[in-house]
C-alpha cells in the first residue's frame, strides 16, 4: 500500500507506483516516477523528469534528479534515470543531464552512494558500485560495474573509472581509472590489481593471476611501448577475458575514443558558449554590457 505524508508535496503530474512510502517533508517534481516498493525517508528532493525504478531508498536531504551545476544549462528538458534497489544516502546529490551532454544521468542498480556524495550531469553508473563519503564525480564521468571509489576522491570530467576497480580515498582522478585495478594518490596513480574485487565476483584463479602479470608488465615495467605490451598481453592471455578487458580500455584511453580524451568536446562547447555569451545584445540598452 502507497503511504505519502501530508507533508509532503507530490506533482499532479508524477507518477507513484503502489507500496510507495514517502515521508515527510518531501518534494516529488513534475513528470516523475517513483516505482514501486521505493521509500523517500523524508525532506528528499526528486527533481523533474526523473525516474526510480523498484526498492530504492533514499535517505534525509537527498537531492536525486537536481539541476545540473553547469553554465551551458539553459533550463531544457533533460533527466535522471534510475534502477532498482540503489541505496541513497543522506545529503547525496545526484543531478539531471544537460543537453549539450546527451540529456540523460544514468544509474544502475544495486548500488551505494553514501552522505554527500555528488554525482554530476550526464554521468553514467553501473551496478554494483560503492560510492563513499563525499566521493565527487565531475560531469560526464562513467563508472562501470562494481567499482568502488573511496571517500573524499574526486574524478575529473569524462574521467572513466573500470569495472572492479578500485579509487582509494581522497585520490584525484585526473586520468581514466583501468579496470581491475587499484589506483591511490593525487595525482592518482595504479599502484596494484584488485583482487579482492575480482576473486568477490567469482573469477577464477587463473583470471587473477593473469591480471597480476598485466599489471606488472603494464604499470610497473618501464621498457617498451604500450602497444607492444597490449600486444603482448593479448598473446599471452587470449582465453583471459578480463586481462582483454583492460587491453581495450588501455587502448581506447590512447586512441580517444573513451574518458578523459573527450574533454575536447567539453572545451569546444565552452568556447562556443563564450562567443555566444559576448555576442549576445544586451538585455537593457545603455547598460554595462551595452558600453563601448
Amino acid at each position: 500500500m502507497t503511504r505519502i505524508h501530508p507533508t509532503s508535496i507530490i506533482d499532479p503530474s508524477a507518477r507513484i507506483a503502489d507500496g510507495v512510502i514517502v515521508g515527510p517533508w518531501c518534494v516529488v517534481g513534475a513528470e516523475s516516477v517513483i516505482g514501486e516498493g521505493t521509500e523517500l525517508r523524508s525532506h528528499v528532493i526528486v527533481g523533474p523528469n526523473t525516474t526510480l525504478g523498484r526498492q530504492n531508498v533514499v535517505h534525509p536531504f537527498a537531492v536525486v534528479g537536481g539541476d545540473p551545476q553547469d553554465m551551458k544549462y539553459r533550463g531544457e528538458k533533460t533527466w535522471l534515470e534510475m534502477g532498482d534497489r540503489n541505496q541513497v544516502r543522506e545529503h547525496a546529490s545526484i543531478h539531471r543531464g544537460t543537453g549539450s551532454g546527451g540529456g540523460r544521468t544514468k544509474i544502475g542498480s544495486e548500488n551505494l552512494i553514501m552522505a554527500v556524495a555528488h554525482v554530476a550531469h550526464d554521468c553514467v553508473i553501473g551496478n554494483g558500485v560503492v560510492l563513499a563519503n563525499n566521493v565527487m564525480l565531475a560531469g560526464h564521468v562513467h563508472v562501470e560495474d562494481f567499482a568502488g571509489i573511496g571517500g573524499a576522491a574526486g574524478v575529473h570530467h569524462f574521467g572513466r573509472v573500470g569495472t572492479c576497480a578500485f579509487v582509494g580515498a581522497m585520490a584525484r582522478c585526473s586520468k581514466d581509472v583501468p579496470p581491475y585495478m587499484i589506483v591511490e594518490g593525487n595525482p592518482a596513480e595504479v599502484r596494484g590489481h584488485n583482487h579482492i574485487a575480482m576473486k568477490r565476483r567469482g573469477y577464477t584463479d587463473e583470471d587473477v593471476d593473469a591480471m597480476k602479470e598485466a599489471y606488472k608488465q603494464l604499470f610497473r615495467d618501464k621498457g617498451g611501448s604500450m602497444l607492444d605490451k597490449v600486444a603482448a598481453l593479448r598473446s599471452r592471455y587470449g582465453r583471459s577475458r578480463p586481462v582483454q578487458t583492460l587491453c581495450d580500455m588501455v587502448l581506447e584511453a590512447g586512441a580517444g575514443v573513451n574518458g578523459r580524451a573527450l574533454e575536447v568536446h567539453r572545451t569546444d562547447d565552452k568556447r562556443a558558449s563564450r562567443v555566444a555569451t559576448a555576442t549576445r545584445a544586451p538585455l537593457h540598452p545603455g547598460g554595462a554590457a551595452g558600453r563601448p
